[in-house]
């Protein structure tokens, strides 16, 4: 009886004990129930400031806190940067888009890269650089959207023609696949085939880098059009001739026949060979 009590004695639990695991299991429940709040308040915050509208003036603080070192608070441009008068909003809408500023280093040429902004804050920077240096700006959705230009009765698009258009004037740096190509000194003319048509636009008009500039006595505004549109067409287009090799036309072609077809060759020959043997 003596051993049965103490056996009872040691196997229960003191009530200490079972008021530290509610007080533990409250504390762990409430820092994951914080921790996720924290979590989702801030990926609320982020898609707020995200999408909301910012203004001119937000614009200008923006420019100043990651621009004016390089290209002057003025934007006259300093011996790190070139000056921004008259290159308007869609220049600096695309330079931001597409990643190309802020520089990540000196080169050749500015690599397309991961933007560091939101569409609102370049929005907004682009709003500021316009109304301090003016300069080309968004052009009209028809444009774009590779539709008629209302104003113009006779219009119609006409993708046939933009290919035949980019064929002329841009193919012979941009392929006549839209796959890109090098150029002099390290500087390459960039593929085309996930270009967005706004950018596709704004490179056109605005000329960045190595691109020359295509006004309107070059390219009329309906050209610019059917070229996006041809553009877009074949970044839709269904390959049906197979593998597109880079569409980089006979090099890659010839690469893949002498390390591909003439190394099967060998191969077969030299099996042949070992089996005769």
């Amino acid at each position: 009886m003596a051993r049965e009590k103490k056996h009872r004695s040691r196997g229960r639990r003191s009530p200490l004990a079972a008021a530290a695991l509610i007080g533990a299991g409250l504390l762990l429940t409430g820092g994951a129930y914080a921790g996720a709040s924290a979590a989702m308040a801030s990926t609320t915050d982020a898609q707020t400031s995200a999408t909301a509208e910012l203004t001119v003036e937000d614009g200008e603080k923006l420019f100043t806190a990651n621009c004016a070192t390089c290209h002057g608070l003025d934007m006259q441009g300093t011996s790190e940067g070139p000056s921004l008068v008259g290159v308007g909003e869609l220049s600096v809408e695309f330079q931001l888009a597409t990643g190309r500023m802020p520089l990540q280093m000196q080169g050749p040429q500015a690599p397309q890269k991961q933007p560091q902004f939101t569409d609102a804050q370049i929005r907004a920077m682009a709003a500021y650089v316009q109304s301090v240096a003016p300069g080309p700006n968004y052009p009209q959705d028809w444009v774009t959207a590779g539709e008629e230009n209302p104003d113009n009765a006779n219009d119609e698009v006409d993708i046939a023609h933009g290919a035949e258009l980019f064929r002329i004037n841009c193919a012979m740096c941009h392929n006549v696949a839209a796959a890109g190509g090098a150029l002099t000194e390290g500087k390459y003319a960039p593929a085309l085939t996930s270009t967005s048509p706004l950018h596709i636009y704004a490179a056109m008009v605005t000329g960045p880098q190595n691109m020359p500039v295509f006004g309107d006595m070059n390219l009329s505004t309906e050209d610019k059009r059917d070229i996006i549109a041809a553009l877009v067409y074949q970044q839709e287009a269904v390959q049906i001739g197979g593998f597109t090799l880079g569409s980089l036309g006979p090099v890659s072609e010839g690469l893949f026949i002498w390390i591909f077809g003439i190394g099967a060759l060998v191969a077969l020959t030299v099996w042949i060979t070992a089996k005769s043997n």
